[in-house]
């Protein structure tokens, strides 16, 4: 076909491909929690602010202090770490008298002409250093919080200097900043227009260092993150890195083509003497991949940086790099996680550099003569040689300098870890904003938990497991939790491993959620084990936090396989975890009737058994009987399909009964002609057998102020009439099926009177051909309302 290319069609063959994976049930959360749950349990506390209005835009987490600190609109606040909203203090700072007006007046919106917080970073033992937008007229203060173990939350809102080249003018520009030694390294947009992007650092002693302007350089970067990351011992080679995403200039034809660079500077850059003065001579970049390997060797490459988050292990200078990516394609909206080493990063600022003779020759690496000291070393001991000692960059020779300002980037990418990404998601409902890393010791080594923030307001907890040789990463989606009631995109994650607590940020406020909540996965050693959770295991009693180490030798837990049958054999497994729901459904021939059950995780399958006189079999399932997500639907009852129903769940080999229900059919003559009778008389009295006495029973809607007197007496008569069809001999069943129809508050409002809504199942029955599609779409407890 013309127009059509390998490419793509390649990229159609792994969208398809990645739509299938993340089909999978395995993808699927075990354990969805709504907010109203993560309240109820306690897991979670939402601070918004003074009468809502927080509009969070900086979030500082200082555990040394066990303080929060907020900034947002014209406000910034100071949280201690308990529940969120037990005590907190409050500072107003709006933009400089005069500079809200004049905002206006450029043409800028009323919305964005505020003080926006945007960067709090501890600034010595006692103050944090706090810059805003300032209408436009970006502002720097210093907040006096005191010592650890005090509460105050102090600032001079007219003692304050320019943040210009601190953070951005606009409040909804991307930037990314570092603070470090008492000076401030930044990647943002410094000016007005938003047109000057460059990488800078103020404060301190030094004067002012920035890059050139120059698209070599930087070429429409958006920053993501920045971190001073140590090289090795000695502080002289000490370097700051910045993750961002730039428009290629060695994209080749492809016009517009993103890609995602590590940049890095030297902390030590104090720029040239005669070229590059006061200009980074230490700037170089490299490219990031993340990429799935298609068929041809192409892959599908994820371009768009959206997040990074550092793990730190016990050594400083090898952190592990996690950083979420998404597709900038046509062809489908994808997201994947990808895991970097230092090491590599390391690797590929040591390799050749990229070059290119000319606008019509090909990029390839350099291969001439570099120049000594290599382009992008920091002075320090290690760069120095007899009779060569380079006290600053001030004394690197002039090639050398030149040598850096044509040749910023390297030729060689940094791949991560297994050259693929982690854990790859195509397709799904929301888009993946935040992430953050907690790496736990589990009885079966260690595993890194993911918590990753979506545009929807949600969290979601994954682990990714490694088996055998395979290159392949299972996905495991441990929760999802919905953190903010109303949908709204989360901004900042931010974890507290002292505290195992999440604090999540988003334009509705922040919010503080633990990590795990053990006994939420059940009661049961089975259900324990198949939360698969490196946070929790079963402790012979109870499902609680695991603590290695411990004293405890009872500890059941098995997070790569999940195998309740092999963990918990010697825990009564069928008797403790079989709590087995027991009830009795009456359905009218010719009506559809459903079978309520429901799986308590959405990664295990359901089967459906029926058992007629001794012998069970599988329901047979077509067009009439259909298996949902929320049980068993019957489009059009028969009086064979009358029997006990078992419902049983799979999950990782362990099966388990959640439901058995028996199925009474009415028949439909017999019921058409109760329904059609119309006569009144007053309340009837029922003998209840079992309990050797006779006692009134009235329908619920007999005692409903608007319900007609003719109504209430169509009720009683039509009870009457089905307890004689019955037998009273369940009579308790029938009083409790009858409670739950009649006495729900939502199905009155619904049904005005129970004669008129079995006219309309009886209808419906007549005209069961034409409105089978209609049947199809009805919700469960519409279904269960005709029963």
């Amino acid at each position: 076909m013309k127009g059509f290319t390998p490419f793509f069609f390649n990229m159609i063959i792994v969208a398809l491909l990645l739509a299938t994976v993340s089909a999978t049930k395995i993808n699927v959360p075990r354990l969805r929690l709504s907010h109203k749950d993560l309240l109820s349990t306690n897991r979670s506390s939402i601070f918004s602010g003074h009468h809502g209005q927080l509009s969070l835009s900086a979030v500082f987490l200082d555990e040394y202090r066990d303080r929060l600190f907020l900034g947002g609109k014209d406000v910034l606040y100071s949280l201690t770490l308990g529940p969120l909203s037990s005590e907190y203090k409050e500072i107003y700072w709006p933009p400089l008298p005069g500079n809200r007006e004049e905002c206006v007046q450029t043409g800028k919106e009323q919305t964005e002409c505020a003080n926006f917080v945007r960067l709090l970073q501890p600034y010595n033992r006692t103050h944090l250093l706090a810059c805003g937008t300032g209408a436009f007229q970006p502002i720097c203060g210093f907040i006096y919080v005191g010592h650890r173990g005090e509460h105050v939350f102090t600032m001079d809102p007219m003692n304050v200097e320019s943040g210009r080249g601190k953070v951005p003018h606009d409040p909804s520009f991307p930037f990314a900043s570092a603070f470090s030694g008492g000076e401030l390294y930044t990647g943002l947009t410094a000016d007005f227009l938003g047109r000057d992007s460059v990488i800078l650092r103020s404060m301190g002693g030094r004067s002012i260092m920035r890059t050139e302007t120059d698209q070599k350089l930087l070429h429409d970067p958006k920053f993501i993150a920045a971190h001073l990351i140590p090289d090795n011992d000695d502080r002289d080679n000490d370097k700051v890195y910045f993750f961002f995403t730039e428009k290629a200039s060695e994209a080749g034809d492809r016009e517009g083509a993103i890609h995602t660079r590590v940049g890095r500077v030297c902390a030590n850059d104090v720029g040239g003497q005669r070229v590059l003065v006061n200009k980074w001579s230490t700037f170089i970049k490299a490219r990031l991949v993340c990429s799935v390997p298609g068929p041809h060797g192409i892959d599908t490459h994820f371009n768009q940086l959206e997040d990074v988050f550092l793990l730190r292990t016990k050594d400083e200078r090898n952190p592990d790099i996690y950083a979420i990516f998404s597709t900038i394609s046509n062809v489908f909206q994808g997201f994947a996680v990808c895991v970097y080493r230092m090491a590599d990063i390391r690797e590929a600022f040591n390799g050749p550099f990229a070059h290119k003779e000319g606008p019509d020759h090909q990029w390839g690496a350099y291969e001439g003569r570099v120049p000594y000291p290599r382009p992008g070393v920091c002075p320090s001991k290690i760069t120095n040689q007899p009779g060569r000692e380079f006290g600053s960059t001030k004394d690197f020779p002039d090639s050398v300098l030149h040598f850096a300002r044509s040749h910023p980037l390297m030729w060689r990418p940094v791949y991560p870890t297994l050259r693929q990404p982690l854990l790859v998601k195509a397709n799904i409902p929301y888009k993946l904003t935040q992430i953050v890393v907690d790496r736990v010791e589990a009885e079966d080594g260690q595993y890194d938990v993911m918590f990753i923030g979506t545009d929807a307001g949600k969290v979601l907890k994954v682990i990714a497991l490694n088996s055998g040789n395979s290159l392949e990463a299972e996905e495991v989606t441990l929760e999802e939790l919905q953190v903010f009631k109303i949908p709204t995109p989360i901004t900042s994650i931010d974890i507290s491993v002292k505290r195992q607590a999440l604090y999540v940020g988003s334009p509705a406020g922040v919010a503080q959620v633990k990590l795990h909540r053990c006994e939420t996965y059940g009661k049961a050693c089975a259900e324990c084990c198949l939360a698969r959770d490196p946070y929790c295991a079963w402790d012979g009693a109870s499902c609680s936090r695991f603590v290695p180490n411990s004293k405890r030798r009872f500890r059941r837990q098995d997070i790569r396989n999940g195998n309740p049958v092999l963990q918990c054999v010697d825990q009564n497994l069928s008797g403790d975890l079989d709590v087995t729901e027991e009830k009795v459904v009456y359905g009218t021939e010719n009506n559809s009737t459903f079978l309520e059950c429901i799986p308590r995780s959405p990664q295990a399958t359901v089967a459906w058994l029926v058992q007629r006189d001794d012998r069970k079999e599988e329901v047979k399932l077509d067009d009439r009987v259909m298996s949902t997500e929320q049980g068993l639907l019957f489009r059009r009852l028969f009086s064979q399909d009358e029997g006990l129903y078992i419902c049983r769940s799979r999950e990782h080999s362990f099966t388990q009964t959640l439901a058995r229900i028996t199925l009474e059919v009415l028949q439909g003559d017999t019921v058409n002609e109760l329904m059609a009778r119309d006569t009144a008389g007053l309340s009837e009295t029922f003998k209840d057998r079992s309990a050797g006495s006779y006692r009134p029973w009235m329908p619920c809607s007999t005692y409903s102020r608007s319900g007609s007197s003719s109504q209430m007496g169509q009720s009683r008569t039509w009870f009457k009439d089905i307890m004689q069809l019955i037998g009273p001999s369940n009579l308790v069943h029938v009083e409790e099926y009858c409670e739950r129809m009649w006495c729900n508050d939502k199905i009155k409002r619904k049904h005005k009177s129970m004669l008129e809504k079995y006219r309309q199942a009886q209808d419906s029955a007549r005209k069961a051909r034409s409105k089978s599609s209609g049947e199809r779409n009805r919700t469960p407890r519409d279904l269960r309302a005709r029963e």
